[in-house]
């Protein structure tokens, strides 16, 4: 029985993982190349959740089917924001932070304006199935999510490693002065980088909507735990934010579990200290090197 407890927090812990890795994958992005703490992510994903909901309450379609129009809406949006709110802030990093923290509550105050307050809930005919591995049922929905946050990581790296434009990502983060002399558009680079971050955090809204009752602070419940998992892992990693998600995952699971579930933030927040006392950069960042492009993995 005790083997049985573990496995299944084990599996809860992996699965929770993932669902932080989806959500911080994008944060790290966005700071690794604008070096901007967003505080706006967890509303960039609670948009994508009732964007997907009101795809579902029109069509009648499934939630997934959503992804083609949420994550290019979250796209534009995201390219938006940059343009009009974070580029006038460009001196003023310390404004920016509290520039995303203010869009944070004000899209969450719009929404439950638009709302008034009323929970809802997205069903997938996925969301009642579970797979069953040596004892231990997995939920369809959450394994979706766990893949999708593989795939993603996987994808990102590659699109930064090799592709012209992932080049020119990591030299405007490394150096924007010398990116410019070499005839890369900064600007561009910069609405381009917050727009896929904000994309990300669409998609990730998209495939938790099955997973979570929506409201509007359902964005702020993933923000303190994916800034964990970014810095954690390292900021500006994309393989950290990745890694970083399953690290918060388990040990949610199993300070839940074995210590207390009131105490289960005290034990993870605990854990990030000891993580950053032996490793101020992070466990997959490098010292002096927060930004896509200069890092250790």
């Amino acid at each position: 029985m005790a083997t049985l407890d573990f496995a299944n927090v084990l599996a809860v812990g992996i699965l929770l993982g993932g669902v932080y890795a989806l959500v911080s994958v994008g944060l790290n992005l966005i700071f690794g190349v604008i070096r901007v703490v967003n505080f706006a992510q967890g509303a960039f994903v609670m948009l994508g959740m009732y964007g997907t909901y009101a795809f579902t309450a029109v069509f009648h379609l499934d939630p997934y089917l959503a992804l083609p129009i949420v994550v290019p809406a979250l796209f534009l949006l995201g390219a938006v924001v940059q343009r009009l709110l974070i580029t006038p802030l460009r001196t003023e990093p310390a404004m920016q932070i509290f520039a995303t923290f203010g869009l944070l509550l004000l899209l969450e105050n719009l929404v439950l304006a638009a709302t008034r307050g009323t929970a809802f809930s997205v069903v997938s005919p996925l969301a009642s199935a579970s797979i069953g591995v040596a004892g231990v049922q997995l939920s369809a929905v959450r394994l979706i999510a766990l893949v999708a946050a593989t795939i993603v990581a996987v994808a990102l790296g590659a699109f930064l490693k090799r592709s012209m434009l992932g080049r020119a990502i990591r030299a405007v983060a490394q150096d924007r002065a010398a990116a410019r002399l070499m005839g890369i558009n900064a600007d561009r680079i910069y609405m381009l980088t917050f727009g896929l971050g904000a994309a990300l955090a669409g998609l990730a809204g998209c495939l938790l909507t099955p997973i979570y009752s929506l409201s509007p602070e359902i964005g702020t419940s993933f923000i303190l735990p994916a800034f964990a998992v970014v810095v954690m892992g390292g900021l500006g990693s994309v393989l950290g934010a990745y890694a970083g998600g399953f690290i918060v995952g388990l040990t949610e699971a199993f300070a839940g579990f074995y210590v207390d579930p009131s105490l289960k933030y005290a034990v993870l927040f605990a854990v990030f200290i000891a993580v950053l006392i032996v490793r101020p950069s992070g466990l997959f960042g490098q010292l002096g090197a927060e930004e896509v492009g200069l890092r250790a993995e």
